[in-house]
């Protein structure tokens, strides 16, 4: 189109000038330079179709809900105890009666020899001793029983010869006599102890 404007443009121009006497010299000045353009004309942009009109949208019908019962559980009953028990009263108990206390008893009274052979004599040294020349002293442990003998006894420290050992108690039991330990006017067992010196007086 504007080409077209140009085209129309340049023809009354010449016109114009044919009509009001202008030289030819001067058309021909005007008309050399010319040149044609040919001008492309834009094509228009392609209009965009329209929107496809909305399609109808179903509506569903309306279908109410079904009605659901709810069943209610009955709550289960608590039974709440308010009453606390009392407790029971502290029971009294007597103290135990104390233990009678016995009375100390009585120190016995030691045993006293009897008679004069409670000892040891030359005849008592044993005869296999006396050729050996043994010779010691022998400590020995003895019981006087309630009867006033000797129960038992027993070497406490030997003499170094087992010879003179065995004849002491031997001896012990066999001779020596005592009036026995008393408590409380009775008689009870005294155990004591006694060296027993074996010297041979021909040395």
């Amino acid at each position: 189109m504007i080409s077209l404007g140009v085209v129309a443009l340049l023809h009354v121009g010449l016109g114009y000038a044919f009509i009001t006497g202008l030289a030819l010299k001067a058309v021909k000045a005007i008309v050399q330079p010319l040149e044609t353009v040919n001008v492309k004309e834009e094509k228009p942009p392609p209009e965009e179709p329209p929107p496809p009109p909305p399609k109808d949208v179903e509506i569903p019908p309306y279908v109410p809900p079904p009605e659901v019962t709810v069943a209610q559980s009955t709550a289960p009953t608590i039974t709440t105890q308010t009453a606390v028990p009392q407790p029971e009263p502290p029971k009294f108990v007597p103290p135990a009666p104390p233990q009678p206390v016995e009375a100390p008893k009585a120190a016995p009274t030691a045993a006293t020899d009897k008679g004069r052979g409670n000892t040891m004599t030359d005849d008592d040294f044993p005869d296999a001793s006396r050729r050996a020349e043994e010779q010691g002293t022998t400590r020995v442990s003895f019981t006087i029983g309630t009867d006033g003998k000797v129960s038992a006894c027993s070497t406490v420290q030997s003499s170094g010869f087992p010879r003179l050992d065995d004849a002491a108690c031997k001896i012990i039991i066999r001779r020596w006599r005592f009036n026995p330990a008393m408590r409380d006017g009775q008689p009870v067992p005294e155990t004591r102890q006694r060296p027993i010196r074996w010297v041979l007086k021909n040395n």
